[in-house]
């Protein structure tokens, strides 16, 4: 519907919103196009950084899917990543209809300081947020299992429950129906 790099110029609408985000070249954008069914919705690129503004897309005129830029390495210049970290925090932290966060965190990796920090961020400010595992086709069930458990138990020395996890792939199309279905309970007011 739009794309803007001011959350001030965000599109005003009472629909609940769900804001996708993680670190560059997490399978953000593949994840997107794997939600929505369309292929080339969100574009895909192997060069980490590629969105760049807060793009929203209408779904089913019933709510958005925020896409925002990733946090972390990206291949801009400093000062620009600056200034993405700082629109981002303005539209988490002032966004009126937004619901979640879905935070996507690579399922390859075990924990990684850059996002368990950005969780806690979260977390300090009361924004409401889930853990989306992607590339879960990549590795196998019990290397997937340990780094869950991993990042479980990290999350847990600071929290005193866990927030709503996924596993996707968007190879598979693992874990879309279960998002939808927690996306269409949230916008239903039911509990997450």
């Amino acid at each position: 519907m739009i794309s803007s790099k001011d959350p001030e110029k965000c599109p005003v609408t009472d629909k609940p919103e769900f804001a996708f985000v993680g670190r560059s070249n997490v399978g953000k954008s593949s994840l997107i196009n794997m939600l929505t069914g369309f292929k080339n919705l969100a574009k895909t690129s192997t060069e980490p950084g590629k969105t760049r503004l807060i793009n929203h897309f209408n779904i089913n005129d019933e709510w958005f899917l925020v896409d925002l830029p990733g946090y972390g390495y990206a291949k801009a210049l400093r000062t620009e990543r600056g200034k993405w970290l700082i629109f981002i925090q303005k539209y988490l932290l002032f966004r009126q209809n937004l619901q979640c966060v879905m935070v996507l965190i690579d399922a390859r990796h075990e924990p990684l300081a850059i996002d368990l920090e950005f969780m806690n961020w979260l977390g300090e400010n009361q924004v409401p947020f889930a853990m989306v595992f992607t590339k879960s086709d990549k590795l196998t069930k019990n290397h997937l299992s340990a780094n869950i458990e991993k990042y479980k138990a990290e999350m847990l020395k600071s929290w005193e429950f866990l927030p709503s996890l996924f596993i996707s792939s968007s190879e598979t199309g693992a874990g879309r129906d279960d998002m939808l279905d927690f996306i269409e309970d949230v916008t239903k007011g039911k509990p997450a």
